[in-house]
């Protein structure tokens, strides 16, 4: 496994950064929530353009590599659209969504798409959103689901599970290295006693915590591409894992930055604000910290998880 993604992917998220960036950047998620009609018209014009629809994940490695590059792209400014359910869709619909628990939802409202939904055990079937009862200020654009008839058999399911979820772990990935980016820059320029804040051992100390934390992720989100690239058996597993450390790490990274920022963390005025509150979608659906430790016990109880070096060979 190659712990960083292939040439062609790096380059595909640095132009998907700056393409966002030029569209506005943080202004596409304060406009789309002042106008949440019409958020699919800011969004997907940029997708277009950056031709995020000509990527086929599922069956080439490299392609995957840049959806995943353009999923943290998309999460490094909390682009209020779903990438990575239009990325993981599924033949019969305009994207796939994780589901789990007894009231399924997903932050897909006001979009005239049609959606399918998988289950951690495989099972798709089509479903309609409803509209929210709440504005995108408290909703964050979730949208409860209404399941319709179940789709046949589906021997894929499982990875189309992982699929999803690994596109998943990516946008929030892109959504930690924005907040670290920004308390770093935040103690830089901020003095307390005459000092720069970065100058004080509990803040470096603070910021190095959380750093492991977005970089265990990292390294975990890569793991399950390649475990979805080498179509192993344990790739839903691994996808799984993957979340778990994402969901953990959110919280510690989120906090870290939040306590460095003080009271501006809270702001509407900084951007960590926005971003903080759009990555709790991510961090509880298809199910949250207890729901993913859970269903990733169940899954490997009595044998653990796989590894690089779980089957040796020449042994």
């Amino acid at each position: 496994m190659n712990i960083e993604l292939c040439d062609e992917a790096r380059e595909f998220g640095r132009e998907s950064l700056r393409a966002f960036r030029a569209a506005g950047g943080d202004e596409l998620l304060q406009r789309a929530e002042a106008e949440p009609a019409v958020r699919g018209e800011l969004v997907e014009p940029i997708l277009t353009a950056l031709g995020a629809w000509d990527l086929a994940p599922r069956d080439d490695a490299v392609e995957l590599e840049a959806a995943a590059a353009l999923c943290r792209s998309a999460g490094y400014y909390a682009v209020p659209y779903p990438v990575a359910e239009r990325l993981a869709r599924v033949p019969e619909s305009d994207g796939l969504i994780v589901v789990d628990g007894p009231e399924p939802g997903g932050a897909v409202a006001g979009l005239d798409l049609r959606w399918s939904a998988v289950t951690l055990s495989g099972e798709r079937a089509e479903v309609t959103p409803r509209e929210p009862d709440s504005p995108p200020r408290t909703s964050m654009f979730v949208a409860r689901l209404d399941p319709g008839p179940p789709s046949p058999v589906n021997p894929d399911g499982e990875r189309d599970a992982a699929l999803a979820l690994a596109l998943a772990c990516w946008t929030l990935l892109g959504m930690l290295d924005r907040a670290m980016d920004l308390a770093r820059d935040h103690v830089l320029v901020r003095e307390q006693f005459g000092r720069p804040l970065a100058e004080f051992q509990s803040v470096q100390f603070q910021l190095t915590d959380a750093e492991v934390e977005r970089r265990g992720v990292e390294m975990l989100a890569r793991y399950a591409l390649w475990s979805i690239q080498d179509r192993r058996a344990d790739a839903l597993n691994d996808a799984l894992g993957a979340r778990l450390a994402a969901v953990e790490a959110a919280d510690i990274v989120f906090r870290v930055a939040h306590q460095v920022h003080g009271a501006l963390g809270f702001c509407d005025e900084s951007p960590l604000s926005w971003l903080s509150r759009y990555s709790l979608p991510l961090r509880r659906f298809p199910c949250g910290r207890s729901g993913t430790e859970a269903a990733l016990t169940r899954r490997i109880e009595g044998h653990g998880l796989a590894g690089l070096f779980s089957e040796p060979t020449g042994a």
